[in-house]
């Protein structure tokens, strides 16, 4: 087997591959496929990551392909969560997509400007980096759930706010632990 198709990275490019299926299911009002195919990218982002440390093949396409992948999944979510669509109980709001988009390009540029200014830098993902990957996932998995069965819930609604918290807590995170990294 290559080294480049390890197990993780098959789950990594899977994860991939879902993300327009998702949105396809998502623009042909199919909430039941729509959360069936994003909850299985939820689950290969749980264990992609897994895979590769137990068996000791953590590639440098991972390193790129998994947050890639991650980004272009959620991404997806909160636009077609967002987006009036028919058929659809619950909605994030645009200022909860706007934030968590701004948070991502934020920390894009952060990392390009200490890259510029310093050098080549390397920035691990945080717990609380982790955690908002978590928590966006399960937002969209609870928000195309009640959707499925064409509820609106408060559930949805606490899950919003959830998701406001840990992207501004993860987001003042990542600007503090890279600052630290300029001389």
């Amino acid at each position: 087997m290559s080294t480049f198709l390890t197990p993780a990275n098959q789950l990594t490019l899977l994860r991939l591959l879902l993300v327009p299926v998702f949105v396809i299911c998502m623009l042909y009002n199919m909430p039941g496929w729509a959360l069936l195919v994003f909850a299985a990218a939820g689950v290969t982002d749980l264990f992609d990551g897994l895979v590769a440390r137990l068996s000791g093949q953590s590639t440098e396409l991972g390193a790129w392909l998994d947050p890639m992948a991650d980004k272009l999944l959620l991404l997806s979510m909160f636009i077609m969560l967002t987006i009036p669509t028919a058929g659809q109980a619950n909605r994030l709001p645009i200022w909860l997509t706007v934030l968590v988009i701004s948070r991502d390009v934020g920390i894009v540029m952060t990392v390009a400007v200490v890259n510029l200014a310093v050098g080549p830098r390397t920035f691990r993902p945080s717990m609380f980096g982790k955690a908002a990957t978590a928590i966006y996932v399960v937002t969209g998995i609870v928000t195309l759930y009640f959707n499925y069965l064409r509820v609106a819930s408060p559930v949805v609604r606490g899950f919003v706010y959830l998701c406001l918290a840990i992207t501004l807590i993860s987001g003042f995170d990542y600007v503090r632990r890279s600052t630290r990294s300029l001389p």
